[in-house]
């Protein structure tokens, strides 16, 4: 029998999508037939590749209609905060934009005598391991540039959004990108894992759980294949005595708990100067006690469904283990009847909290959050660091020296100052520690897609 791989929508649990996983004879197939499309495309002009890549995701553009209930059925984003198209063709636009120039030789001499330069040429085929929670803006990170930079992809994508991998796929060969330059592929873990441990890859890209990026790492000990992992997160905010107090909470709070809490670099922990602590945590409480927990295609819910009900149970354990230790939670449970005990779960504020608590150290990915006071910039800077993880950390002041200072003693990827959870294209998207390595987007991004090749060229006479 032909092993599937199943969506659960979290609307009301039932099936939503299915798709059978390819043989394992059937997976080294694709790979061939990445591998031979890919170098003809390597051949196709930089400008010609750019115009498809731009192209496919404008037909993405045109399925918004349906992307959007189909998101809100696999995974639970409410409608009435539409789909994914405006960051998907930001970053791609973007590194389509800066590719001729990050892709161009290096030149080091060109002369009567010697040609001299240093050109980037793709790895061939790159596999994309993409997540459920921004399932179009994760994946095109890497899908884009790999395509502009001359690679073949094969696109996995997670069992929650199957129909992701699927509909990317379609749109980019609807656009004129040839079939084997990009496909979808439903893989289980284990073909995974024996696809590349073949050196089936030149790059593997993976975003998801630390106990994922370690079976990566593992399938690909020995190959000497390019790795990069986007893995945990812990993100801190800071909010410092001169900081604008409203806006703070407005944003954190956002950063915390929208697409329920379930953002790569949502906020999961704040610090707040004495001085200020509770005229923040009395702001958090406004916020979030205006939420309409819901039906994820009722335009008038705010707050859908949990992914998964073993997400919603795993944040349900950390906030109880919490309270039973200390924590106080705020926020009222008969403003959110809806909490079912399954994927419906309402969004919660802790306060008394300590770092001895696994919501305040383990990755939560809801909508909890636990509120620190703290005394002084040394003492936020060395609770900031008392993680794991490392991706971002966003700090409230109206002084840029002095977030910068901070950032530069904060181990994290990113430093926000007066913002959080956003994706800036033209910087790199980069981790620490438990979060993982590597580099995505900005120029750094083409480096991991391409390997450099010398040319030294003597001329005769």
């Amino acid at each position: 029998m032909t092993a599937t791989l199943k969506c659960i929508s979290p609307i009301d649990g039932s099936v939503y999508a299915e798709r059978p996983v390819l043989s394992r004879d059937d997976a080294f197939a694709a790979v061939a037939r990445a591998r031979k499309a890919q170098k003809d495309w390597q051949e196709v002009p930089m400008e010609e590749r750019i115009r498809l890549v731009r192209a496919g995701v404008a037909r993405l553009g045109e399925m918004t209609d349906e992307v959007v209930p189909e998101l809100a059925h696999m995974m639970g984003r409410p409608i009435r905060y539409g789909g994914e198209f405006g960051g998907t063709e930001e970053r791609a636009g973007y590194m389509a934009d800066i590719a001729p120039e990050a892709l161009k030789p290096m030149v080091i001499e060109e002369s009567e005598t010697f040609q001299r330069r240093i050109e980037r040429e793709p790895v061939g085929v790159v596999l994309v391991i993409a997540p459920w929670n921004y399932p179009y803006m994760t994946a095109i990170n890497t899908v884009a540039p790999a395509l502009i930079a001359g690679n073949a992809v094969l696109l996995k994508h997670a069992t929650q959004t199957l129909l992701v991998g699927e509909r990317m796929a379609r749109a980019f060969v609807e656009a004129g990108v040839p079939a084997g330059v990009f496909q979808n592929v439903f893989l289980d873990h284990d073909t995974t894992s024996t696809l590349i441990a073949a050196k089936s890859f030149g790059f593997v890209n993976f975003t998801g759980s630390v106990g994922g990026g370690r079976a990566i790492e593992t399938a690909a000990a020995g190959t000497f294949t390019g790795v990069g992992l986007e893995l945990g997160g812990k993100d801190p905010g800071y909010v410092m005595e001169d900081a604008d107090l409203q806006a703070a909470a407005d944003v954190l709070i956002d950063g915390a708990m929208f697409n329920s809490g379930q953002c790569c670099c949502g906020i999961e922990r704040i610090y707040v100067t004495a001085s200020l602590f509770d005229q923040f945590v009395e702001k958090a409480v406004e916020i979030v006690s205006g939420y309409k927990l819901g039906n994820p295609l009722d335009q008038a819910t705010t707050l859908g469904p949990m992914a998964n009900v073993r997400f919603a149970d795993e944040v349900r354990a950390q906030t109880d283990e919490a309270i039973k230790a200390g924590a106080t939670p705020l926020i009222d449970k008969s403003l959110f009847p809806q909490d079912d005990g399954g994927a419906y779960l309402m969004p919660q504020i802790l306060t008394n909290v300590t770092h001895d608590m696994r919501v305040m150290r383990d990755e939560s990915f809801g909508p909890v959050v636990g509120i620190m006071k703290v005394d002084s910039d040394e003492q936020a800077i060395e609770l900031m660091n008392d993680s794991d993880f490392g991706l971002t950390a966003s700090l409230w002041t109206a002084d840029p020296d002095r977030a910068a200072k901070i950032g530069r003693r904060i181990e994290t990827g990113t430093i926000f100052m007066n913002r959080a959870d956003y994706l800036d294209p033209g910087l790199c998207w980069t981790g620490c520690k438990e979060t993982g390595r590597g580099a995505a987007l900005s120029s750094l991004g083409y480096l991991s897609l391409t390997r450099p090749k010398s040319y030294h060229l003597k001329l005769q006479g």
